[in-house]
């Protein structure tokens, strides 16, 4: 059977480049496009292609940001293999993060494609993983990542059952850790992420956000002010009026980077 194919670029150009190439592959069938974000959720969801091209940035959603809201109950053999395609270098890391096959840099050449191919190909079909010279190994694609530097988040995107929310971190207040989730607090509501806080904390920039707690990170921005609640113990209000607890750790977290 072939494999089942989606492409999702914003650029007209690069997906036809992409059609090209996989029109050359008796191997290949290309089940769908999607141009934006969220057309590709919704492809991914109606189609449920083995291999997935994915640019990194696109309008509405970004490629990490789709790869987020696919349905978390699959498992490995029901997942894409996702190979990036972007004209941008410094997203290796998050490629090799989000367990990319293989991170093609526009513009590209077919034998690079090819090369791609193959490691989704393998993937996919759960055959061994091909020499450096039949595509990107994960040790290759580890050294690119970590040449790459990291950028660090500037939004989140939640699912909330059939709706997708794009949260600008300006928004967020703090963020509270609950088991395999986290919230999300704003002033006016409480979000729930699947995700980790010790993996948000990884992504966020250190300059806005810091962590009080174990279970809490807070908006620097958002705090009103420190309060002592017993010996050597704090909690801090913010903005809004929502206090959050403060570790031994915290306090002398937040005594260095707020100077005092």
């Amino acid at each position: 059977m072939p494999l089942r194919v989606l492409i999702a670029d914003d650029e007209e150009l690069a997906r036809q480049l992409l059609r090209e190439f996989l029109a050359s592959l008796p191997e290949a069938e290309l089940a769908g496009e999607a141009a934006d974000g969220f057309s590709a959720v919704k492809a991914l969801a109606e189609l449920k292609p083995d291999v997935l091209f994915l640019d990194v940035q696109m309008p509405k959603l970004n490629g990490f940001e789709v790869l987020e809201l696919l349905e978390p109950s699959l498992d490995a053999g029901e997942r894409p293999a996702v190979i990036f395609t972007t004209a941008y270098d410094q997203y290796a890391l998050r490629a090799f993060d989000a367990h990319a096959v293989d991170y093609l840099l526009k513009p590209f050449s077919r034998e690079r494609f090819l090369a791609a191919w193959e490691c989704a190909r393998r993937q996919r079909l759960a055959l061994p993983a091909p020499g450096a010279e039949a595509g990107v190994s994960p040790g290759a694609l580890a050294a690119l990542a970590g040449e790459a530097q990291p950028q660090p988040l500037t939004r989140l995107v939640v699912k909330d059952g059939a709706r997708i929310h794009i949260l600008p971190l300006d928004q967020l207040l703090a963020i509270e850790a609950q088991d395999d989730y986290v919230a999300l607090h704003t002033a006016e509501h409480a979000w729930l992420k699947k995700q980790t806080i010790a993996g948000l904390e990884a992504r966020l920039d250190p300059a806005r956000f810091l962590r009080v707690h174990r279970g809490w990170i807070v908006n620097l921005a958002a705090i009103v002010r420190l309060e002592p609640m017993a010996k050597d113990r704090f909690v801090l209000l913010l903005a809004g009026g929502r206090r959050v607890p403060v570790s031994r750790a915290g306090y002398e977290r937040l005594k260095k980077i707020l100077g005092s």
